[in-house]
């Protein structure tokens, strides 16, 4: 039986058991959203310091379309912290730590590892808001993830690559 099944055939006689509780709470989704929040700063960080250095005429075009994604992840930052400010939160003011590395290639694939673990996560916190029926957030997350995938996608390519499948086996029909 799953949580949200079970919160809705729990009585209300006695304690709720662990089967009974809810898989998030809206605690434990703020403090999610906050990592993602370090992880936006992380990428705002990344893509701002890799779009100026990157060398080499192959990389001319990709240095200007992370300057984009720059940009954009700077306004999934500032949506990320108003949801946390109107789930009660404090947003975070620490960003996950920046690797750097003097080839390009190199900088390419931390940012494809690093959209990976963003689209991963945003795909949960997509289902832990339905969950707590924050479905506006869901939503709005969701927004989100379609341009963390564009972003795969354009890193994916820059690299010569397939877009890697990050579905968890857990996620699968």
């Amino acid at each position: 039986m799953n949580a949200k099944h079970a919160t809705k055939t729990h009585t209300g006689n006695g304690p709720a058991t662990a089967e009974h509780a809810p898989a998030i709470t809206r605690q434990k989704l703020i403090d999610l959203l906050n990592e993602d929040l370090a992880r936006e700063y992380q990428a705002i960080i990344a893509y701002t310091v890799y779009s100026q250095v990157l060398k080499g005429p192959e990389y001319m075009s990709v240095a200007g379309e992370l300057e984009k994604h720059a940009k954009q992840e700077l306004d999934h930052a500032m949506l990320i912290a108003k949801q946390i400010d109107y789930l009660g939160g404090m947003p975070t003011v620490t960003p996950k730590p920046v690797r750097t590395s003097e080839q390009a290639r190199d900088m390419l694939r931390f940012d494809l590892e690093n959209e990976n673990e963003t689209v991963r996560n945003y795909r949960e916190r997509v289902r832990q808001c339905e969950a707590l029926g924050e479905y506006a957030l869901a939503e709005l997350i969701r927004g989100i993830l379609v341009n963390e995938q564009d972003h795969q996608i354009d890193l994916a390519t820059a690299l010569g690559e397939d877009v890697p499948d990050v579905t968890r086996p857990s996620e699968r029909a």
